[in-house]
């Protein structure tokens, strides 16, 4: 579903304190609790804790050699705790962000997507690259609610990335540089948030493609990836 086509609110029908806001040139992920994350966040990427993670629009001319100067610089202006925020920076267009959401006994799952593909790559063929940080990008936030162990959330973000590769491919993306298929953009990101909660009563050590958290994931990924692709270039 894309909610930011018609309101600037969606709150989580399955998982109480989850609210995504689109707010002028960013949506805003915010959580009532402290999640784990993990990302290539350009922003407190690696491991952290945040509440907020934020989905930055750029211009596409924006190339910067300190986007993380950028973005606290932003953050004092959206008077955004920066120790709790997530960040990462894009050039696709907010309003087509598609969400995903799946619950089952054992957890619950919140995906969003945003999608600017002109930068599209192929991973492993000859192309032009860059020094500065640019935008374009799929930028993927996958919230868990439940218990993840930590090679489990490494491997929750491969099925992650193996299922944008098969929407993007499945589209019929090609990489600028070559027309080969392309398996993502020069810059994309991904996070993922574990709340570790023990409601549930399970701990998940492993999101493989054959796991249940593995096939949400793969779901979530995939179809969020492929809404916001088809419809980027939609008014």
């Amino acid at each position: 579903m894309q909610p930011f086509r018609s309101e600037a609110r969606f709150e989580s029908r399955i998982w109480d304190g989850v609210v995504a806001e689109l707010i002028d040139d960013r949506i805003v992920i915010h959580s009532a609790e402290p999640l784990r994350t993990l990302s290539n966040s350009v922003y407190r990427g690696g491991e952290a804790t945040a509440r907020q993670f934020v989905n930055w629009r750029v211009p596409l001319t924006y190339n910067s050699d300190h986007p993380t100067r950028d973005i606290e610089q932003q953050l004092a202006e959206w008077q955004c705790e920066a120790s709790q925020a997530v960040v990462l920076m894009t050039a696709a267009k907010l309003t087509h962000a598609s969400i995903m959401e799946t619950e089952n006994d054992r957890f619950r799952m919140f995906c969003l997507t945003t999608a600017g593909t002109s930068n599209a790559a192929r991973a492993g063929s000859q192309r032009k690259v860059y020094d500065a940080w640019r935008p374009g990008t799929i930028n993927t936030f996958l919230l868990f609610d439940g218990q993840l162990g930590e090679s489990a959330m490494v491997n929750a973000l491969m099925t992650a990335v193996e299922a944008k590769a098969a929407a993007i491919q499945d589209i019929g993306l090609r990489d600028s540089d070559n027309g080969l298929t392309a398996t993502g953009t020069t810059t994309d990101a991904i996070v993922i948030g574990v709340s570790g909660s023990r409601t549930f009563g399970a701990i998940h050590d492993y999101a493989g493609t054959a796991t249940t958290v593995g096939a949400a994931v793969g779901r979530l990924v995939y179809e969020t990836v492929y809404e916001s692709v088809q419809t980027q270039h939609q008014p």
